[in-house]
């Protein structure tokens, strides 16, 4: 029979313990203000979680209405998660009010007060004279597309730049506190899988122990023959099904690749995500096959580690 400790190579927690790598966290706020001689700009970001990259923007017209143009900068500083975007711009000196086509909201009044008095509908006359401004041709139509201003946007884009920048810093920051804590969990799971290598060998050897134990019992009550070749063999079946020796390998190799994807930081969210979901498929079938009640108790502490990760993974961009 084979010495599964022979096949299982050794989990090396230190090394472990001393990755350290910076990751970006998904959640963070920057701020940045530009001021020229005809502008202020005011640009504030705030990131939260999101596995996709999604831009709301509010504050002065026209910005709104050009999230593309203002996406194109935000990728250029982040990859994924919820950013809400608000720009406050500054006018100086009085622009001209746009100009109304007052003969086309004459028109409109009037019809509304010959309609109003045809139905004997009077008093309809002030509220639907409020909403002629509203009405087709009246005003100047707002732009909804194309690109910003050209005397603002170039301003405007340095402040989102710099904003951009800040919330980048702030998201280094945090993403080294959640390295320290992935690394601090990934000791964890790499200790408990180095305990349960050192317990493999006995499995087998316990439960030999017990089926002879066993035979020998029924040997003494009821004066039975000991057949070896029976108990041989029935070890041999128990060691086949409960050997997790490839199972620990991969273990082994899926800490050491999550380790390495901290050391890197770059945009690893994902990375960590599907190893950490690897890393859950060997140690489920390290418990049902194990078959020892220590061994099952180290899988445990490891799932209940492996859920921290998945929650603290969930904000590494």
């Amino acid at each position: 029979m084979r010495s599964l400790s022979r096949t299982v190579p050794p989990v090396t927690v230190s090394l472990f313990r001393e990755a350290t790598g910076v990751l970006l966290s998904m959640t963070g706020f920057g701020a940045a203000r530009i001021e020229t001689d005809a502008l202020g700009v005011s640009v504030e970001v705030r990131a939260v979680n999101n596995r996709h990259l999604k831009l709301t923007v509010r504050g002065s017209d026209p910005y709104p209405l050009y999230e593309s143009e203002l996406e194109k900068v935000v990728r250029r500083h982040v990859r994924r998660g919820t950013l809400h975007v608000h720009i406050r711009v500054e006018r100086q000196g009085h622009a001209a009010a746009p100009a109304l086509n007052t003969k086309v909201l004459a028109d409109y009044l009037k019809q509304i007060r010959t309609s109003c008095a045809e139905a004997g509908t009077p008093e309809l006359v002030a509220p639907l004279s409020a909403g002629a401004l509203s009405l087709p041709g009246v005003a100047p139509e707002t732009r909804n597309g194309g690109t910003p201003p050209d005397d603002e946007w170039p301003v405007v884009e340095k402040a989102l730049d710099a904003a951009l920048v800040k919330l980048n810093q702030m998201r280094r920051e945090e993403g080294k506190a959640v390295a320290a804590e992935l690394l601090a969990h990934h000791a964890v799971i790499a200790e408990q899988l180095a305990a349960i290598r050192t317990l493999l060998p006995g499995v087998v050897t316990e439960y030999r122990q017990r089926i002879l134990d066993r035979v020998r019992q029924a040997v003494a009550d009821a004066g039975l023959v000991l057949n070896a070749e029976t108990v041989i063999r029935e070890v041999a079946l128990f060691a086949d099904r409960t050997d997790v020796s490839e199972e620990v390998m991969r273990l082994t190799s899926h800490l050491e690749q999550f380790a390495e994807l901290i050391r890197k930081g770059d945009e690893a969210g994902r990375k960590l995500e599907f190893v950490i979901q690897e890393m859950g498929r060997e140690t489920n079938t390290i418990g049902s096959k194990a078959g020892d009640v220590a061994i099952s108790r180290h899988v445990v502490e490891m799932k209940s580690t492996l859920e921290k990760l998945r929650e603290q993974v969930q904000n590494v961009e």
